[in-house]
């Protein structure tokens, strides 16, 4: 009984777990992509709700860089610090972090389909806590909803420069 009672836990935490994946294909050299991409500085241009960065460590960005990131999601405005925990440029880019309501990690993945077209992927994947653990599959959807808009702009935004450029 007590086994079939964890089991049962076990299944519920799971379901209160947020994981988002979104992905898109741009027209433009995955070098470039890239670059933008894991500039955290650039964020507040492509990220929908993003509404500033400063750096809590030198520049540039390398493994245990912290990023404080300002942001406004369902109407509340929320304050986090990401640490990267893993970043090869121009494959893949991991940021963590535990404070707040709403621990995250968010990475980003690039690959080259052709000279000048990247699959980027965005992932989003987090257990939130107290209060904010009721909205989780609601979360979930709004921040599908959010993944898809910073990848359509992102999109855009590096297209128009490689159309510039090339």
């Amino acid at each position: 009984m007590a086994y079939k009672l964890l089991a049962a836990h076990r299944e519920v935490i799971s379901l209160m777990v947020v994981d988002v994946f979104t992905k898109t294909t741009i027209n433009c050299p995955l070098a470039i992509v890239s670059e933008y991409a894991a500039n955290p500085d650039h964020a507040p241009e492509w990220y929908v709700n993003i509404l500033s960065v400063e750096w809590q460590t030198p520049k540039p960005l390398t493994l245990g860089s912290k990023i404080a990131f300002k942001a406004n999601f369902l109407g509340r405005e929320l304050a986090y610090v990401y640490q990267i925990t893993q970043y090869v440029p121009g494959e893949i880019l991991i940021m963590r972090t535990a404070d707040g309501p709403f621990p995250m990690e968010t990475t980003y993945t690039w690959t080259a389909e052709e000279d000048n077209v990247t699959q980027m992927t965005l992932r989003n994947k987090g257990n939130p806590t107290g209060f904010s653990m009721l909205f989780t599959p609601f979360m979930s959807l709004m921040m599908k909803k959010a993944n898809r808009k910073d990848l359509e702009k992102i999109k855009s935004i590096l297209e128009k420069k490689s159309r510039i450029l090339y």
